[in-house]
């Protein structure tokens, strides 16, 4: 029998969760993912090493200026993303700056700017996605996108309340997250008895079968995965987003991998939420773990920003 990977593959487009080309060109995804963490971690990786070479002689003139560091910083995402890109057959997603999910305009500005520079490298926008967080102002920034000709990517997302705003939004795709919702439950006491009772696998089962019953063409695909158990109660799911740790497991694991969600399946009926500002942030005020789980993820996303910009900082000129 194939590796349980194989067999994703034929349910579910497998996306790399990570900067690292080495593992890219070893998985062969269908996609690939970039946040700020994952560009921090790149950077820090040998191969890496004479692109922030480039990138530091070129755009980063004045060290000590903060808009020159967050240039350079942006300048050093689209590039790893331009490697990526000539591996990948889709899409890869590159974050706007997590200091900016909550201003729509900005975020809206931002976007349009990354965009422009993967053009000036030659990779035209139908190779990427726009990754936000899915904040209110996120998911208004990227219906304004979307309407452009510009996809998106919403991530950080936790409940049915925001994948709800999100497709409203004619967002292309969302990242809903499995393994950090497994977190919050773990440190408030509750430990599922299974990969099946896991609730982040639950949200996510329950994300699906709202968008299959409703007929939305925003695309889901589980995120951030604690265990391969997670993701084979997701198999055939409409795309799955893995790290490389977890792509060796299922690399190396001959067992049988059933599909657990089809497009073709029954679901339970479930009503259209109200989707209109207050109604969101009403929901979202009444989940203290989406809540909770958005704001530790933006304060994660804006730490490594700034870590990323002061490893550029300190970067030996050459």
């Amino acid at each position: 029998m194939s590796s349980k990977l194989e067999q994703l593959k034929t349910m579910t487009d497998v996306v790399a969760d990570t900067g690292d080309i080495e593992a890219i060109k070893r998985f062969t995804p269908q996609d690939a993912t970039t946040n700020p963490s994952l560009i921090l971690k790149a950077a820090q990786l040998p191969q890496y090493r004479q692109l922030i070479d480039q990138v530091v002689a070129t755009h980063l003139r004045n060290a000590s200026d903060a808009p020159s560091l967050k240039r350079a910083s942006t300048q050093l995402a689209v590039a790893i993303g331009s490697e990526i890109a000539q591996l990948v057959p889709g899409k890869v997603s590159t974050e706007v700056d997590a200091r900016l999910s909550f201003d729509r305009q900005a975020t809206v500005n931002e976007a349009k700017h990354i965009v422009q520079l993967y053009e000036q490298a030659g990779i035209g926008r139908d190779k990427l996605l726009i990754k936000i967080a899915a904040t209110w102002e996120g998911i208004q920034a990227a219906a304004e996108l979307e309407a452009a000709g510009i996809e998106c990517n919403l991530t950080l997302l936790f409940s049915l309340t925001q994948a709800a705003a999100c497709a409203e939004a004619n967002a292309t795709l969302i990242s809903p997250f499995v393994g950090r919702i497994l977190d919050w439950h773990l440190a408030h006491g509750n430990t599922p008895a299974s990969a099946a009772d896991d609730p982040g696998v639950q949200s996510v089962a329950a994300i699906y079968a709202y968008y299959k019953q409703h007929g939305y063409r925003t695309i889901v695909m589980g995120a951030s995965f604690r265990n391969i158990g997670e993701i084979a109660e997701l198999a055939g799911c409409d795309r799955l987003t893995i790290s490389p740790a977890l792509l060796e497991e299922l690399a190396s694991d001959n067992g049988e991998l059933p599909q657990r969600l089809s497009s073709d399946g029954k679901f339970s009926e479930q009503a259209k939420l109200d989707c209109s500002e207050a109604a969101f942030r009403w929901a979202m005020n009444e989940d203290a773990m989406a809540t909770e789980k958005l704001a530790e993820g933006i304060r994660a996303f804006a730490a490594d920003q700034q870590k990323l910009e002061a490893l550029l900082k300190d970067w030996p000129r050459v």
